[in-house]
């Protein structure tokens, strides 16, 4: 299979640096890679929004904001290709052309974002529909979607399966400044719907549980029912 997976900054570094969980997710992908191609694309996390708070602050435009969040991305990306090693790019693609040279190269592909305005999903969701990817994957710091953010209301319900319509109308009242993006920007939802990708959202610091999404076996997450 062809698998791309999204994987938020926040999941990466929640505060600080966590070796452990980066060397552990680097092994997973280590292993899912002798039997699939795969793409990563990182987030930049509470690095990212720090820098962006501050430059907006200073009168930066938001393309300036988004920019500098790109950098951040590719901070992470340049960590993680680190921690898998040989099989990863060492320099993380500035698109998805050179990102599909290295994919044919039968590397892993690492690579944070792109271009000012799209955010990290949306360059997965992208990456994704540009290779016809079997399972798109957005890995973040909670167990699926819920009705309303879980880490602020314990009651929050977590939903098993969603429409791809569903989710687009979830989104689109989302706030769309640089490092804003909460659950998934519109243009990651919208190509996740003309191209039907089969989607799954769950908990990115769960290892196990990516591992059992990827496999088939049972998991912890929201599907996403396309078509």
């Amino acid at each position: 299979m062809k698998i791309v997976i999204s994987i938020g900054g926040s999941v990466l570094v929640p505060d600080e640096i966590d070796k452990e969980f980066i060397e552990n997710f680097a092994k997973l992908i280590r292993e899912i890679h002798r039997r699939h191609e795969l793409v990563i694309v990182t987030g930049g996390g509470k690095t990212a929004r720090r820098y962006i708070e501050l430059a907006r602050d200073f009168g930066a435009s938001e393309v300036f904001c988004d920019l500098i969040g790109i950098d951040a991305t590719r901070l992470s990306a340049r960590l993680l290709s680190a921690a898998i090693g040989k099989d990863a790019n060492l320099e993380p693609p500035k698109d998805h052309i050179d990102g599909l040279k290295a994919l044919n190269f039968g590397k892993i592909v690492v690579m944070g974002g792109t271009h000012p305005g799209h955010s990290t999903d949306a360059v997965a969701a992208l990456f994704a529909e540009y290779i016809h990817a079997d399972l798109f994957i957005n890995a973040t710091d909670v167990d699926g979607i819920y009705d309303r953010d879980p880490q602020k209301y314990k009651d929050a319900k977590r939903y098993e399966k969603l429409s791809v319509e569903q989710l687009v109308d979830m989104v689109k009242s989302q706030s769309l400044g640089a490092g804003k993006y909460e659950l998934i920007d519109i243009l990651a939802a919208k190509v996740i719907q003309r191209s039907k990708l089969k989607t799954i959202f769950l908990n990115g610091r769960n290892i196990e549980n990516m591992k059992n999404a990827i496999e088939g076996k049972k998991f912890i997450g929201t599907v996403i029912e396309n078509g």
